[in-house]
């Protein structure tokens, strides 16, 4: 089940100011009021080692409509864009994305009839490829050698070549990211544990999930620890989690809103994808298996506690990938 009376993805002021052009856009009752309220799942076979005071649950944040947790801080970031008049008809929405955050601008776009161009590493895998275009969004691509980095650089030089044509809502600098994780992921988590949550943990992208829910959740309690995941390589291959030692460091994060990072390996991430599906039947991708991989270390490190994780998206996105065969 969904997650029960938890708010909604967006106050009423918000949709009134949109409801013109998303009527416009025959989107009124759309596929974007589908986003947030994932369910939250309880993990019982995936640590069988943890004592009987501690539970694993995680978010399931690919039941939303474009697949992924990037939804929300997308809608956010494009819905007050349009309320506050930086994006306009005839604008292009614009902004680099390995693949999640890509796929939500380019559902996000068809929904309101706003043109949508998504700058990608090349070698940005095949289903995020033909989801995107599916859509009828354009892929710029960047070098792959630069990764995500080197994407976000191109998208920059592409938005000052032509500042009044694009509007770049900038997920990696957008108070806006984090800001609907903290109106909408934290208080989903606080209701849906009762309260009882004592742990929460995240990968980090651009930041945005790790900082709102953790800002939200202790607010609501200052004793709740929170931790953020990255790769332990530099060379990793953790599709949307990068190692901020050696990254553009996103303007949205900051290591002291959360208690302490943990390093998860490539293989440990893939052994725990490959693990979820078979002894949860959960289909999880790269940094949901290194969010899950951190919970399962935490559990096993306290004797009571209630953890809460995210799987940002599933396994269905990295299917050519073979990692399960």
């Amino acid at each position: 089940m969904r997650g029960g009376s938890s708010p909604s993805l967006y106050g009423a002021a918000d949709m009134r100011e949109v409801a013109e052009i998303t009527d416009r856009a025959g989107a009124s009752g759309s596929v974007v009021d589908l986003i947030g309220n994932t369910p939250l799942i309880r993990l019982e076979r995936i640590a069988d080692d943890i004592t009987p005071g501690v539970e694993i649950y995680a978010k399931a944040e690919w039941m939303n409509p474009g697949g992924s947790v990037k939804d929300r801080p997308a809608y956010m970031m494009v819905s007050r864009a349009l309320q506050n008049g930086d994006l306009k008809r005839g604008n292009t929405i614009m902004d680099s994305s390995s693949g999640n955050t890509a796929i939500a601008y380019a559902m996000i776009g068809a929904a309101l009839e706003f043109p949508v161009t998504i700058i990608a590493p090349e070698n940005i895998n095949s289903e995020r490829r033909k989801t995107i275009e599916a859509f009828g969004a354009e892929i710029v691509c960047s070098d792959p050698i630069e990764g995500s980095d080197g994407a976000i650089l191109l998208a920059r030089e592409i938005k000052r070549r032509d500042p009044d044509r694009y509007f770049m809502p900038d997920q990696y600098n957008n108070p806006l990211n984090p800001l609907a994780h903290y109106e909408t992921t934290g208080p989903e988590i606080w209701e849906q544990t009762g309260g009882r949550v004592t742990h929460f943990i995240a990968g980090v992208g651009t930041g945005g999930t790790i900082m709102g829910v953790s800002r939200r959740l202790r607010e609501l309690n200052p004793e709740i620890q929170t931790f953020a995941v990255e790769p332990a390589e530099i060379l990793h291959g953790l599709e949307g989690l990068k190692h901020m030692e050696t990254s553009i460091v996103p303007g949205v994060y900051d290591n002291r809103g959360f208690n302490e990072t943990v390093f998860v390996s490539t293989e440990d991430s893939y052994a725990m994808m490959e693990e979820m599906v078979r002894k949860e039947g959960v289909f999880i991708g790269h940094s949901a298996g290194a969010a899950v991989f951190a919970a399962v270390e935490k559990a096993r490190s306290i004797t009571s506690g209630v953890i809460v994780t995210v799987l940002p998206d599933s396994g269905f996105r990295y299917l050519s990938e073979k990692l399960w065969w």
